[in-house]
């Protein structure tokens, strides 16, 4: 197997691991997660859809169904985690580190990702 592939597969499935468990976060500790994003200023009702956004964008990843979709998850997995560090970094709570390490597994992800096909929109 190629250090490609390898690195694909170390930094995917970090992301996996990382969305799955910030996902089952959001369910059972839900109400210390309405604190923080009350905290950073956001709506508290879109933690549940947001959780299943995540689970969602992992299986799209994963599986590999469709090449569109792959890329949509990607993209929103960008724009979460962007937000989320410049969320942390306005308030200055420190909590910003997580993002920044699932934004680098992220970029890493789709960079090595031998079976993406450039999409025409």
């Amino acid at each position: 197997m190629t250090k490609q592939k390898w690195i694909y597969r170390i930094t995917t499935g970090l992301l996996s691991l990382q969305m799955i468990m910030a996902a089952s976060f959001y369910v059972i500790q839900n109400d210390m997660v309405s604190a923080v994003f009350g905290t950073l200023g956001f709506p508290t009702f879109i933690i549940y859809p947001l959780a299943l956004a995540k689970v969602l964008g992992i299986i799209a990843i994963l599986t590999k169904k469709s090449d569109r979709l792959k890329e949509w998850a990607y993209a929103g997995f960008f724009f979460n985690f962007l937000l989320a560090a410049s969320a942390h970094i306005a308030i200055g709570d420190g909590e910003h580190n997580g993002a920044l390490v699932a934004l680098a597994c992220l970029i890493a992800s789709y960079l090595t990702d031998t079976t993406r096909k450039k999409i025409s929109y």
